[in-house]
């Protein structure tokens, strides 16, 4: 496995889908998945997905920077650690934000979100 490749990948697929059809990202999760999101934790892909979709906007545009990844555990997961900006629609200036996930194989070959934890940052 080449935990690059399936980060890009991942990162492309999901920013896509946020930016574009949030409800879309539900099976990206799973019932023991847990969203950090500016501390606020939420467990579980229906509660996740409530969340993302109940965001106070309705689009945005996500500018990724950089993307950081690294090989996690015996059973093949991947931690991604992206930072970029965040555009919304109407505002003049983007939010500066940061994002982890951790990806956990399925045995269909794909992988789901099993942590994410997301900031903006303010500095």
């Amino acid at each position: 496995m080449d935990a690059d490749a399936v980060a890009r990948a991942f990162v492309e697929h999901y920013y896509r889908t946020f930016d574009t059809n949030r409800a879309g990202l539900a099976g990206l999760y799973q019932d023991n998945s847990m969203l950090s999101f500016e501390g606020a934790k939420t467990q579980g892909a229906a509660a996740i997905t409530a969340k993302l979709t109940g965001l106070p906007f309705q689009q945005c545009q996500h500018n990724i920077s950089t993307i950081d990844c690294q090989p996690s555990g015996p059973a093949g997961g991947v931690l991604v650690f992206v930072s970029g900006s965040l555009q919304l629609l109407g505002e003049q200036h983007a939010l500066k934000f940061s994002q982890m996930f951790h990806l956990i194989p399925t045995p269909q070959g794909s992988f789901y979100v099993l942590n994410d934890i997301f900031r903006l940052n303010y500095a």
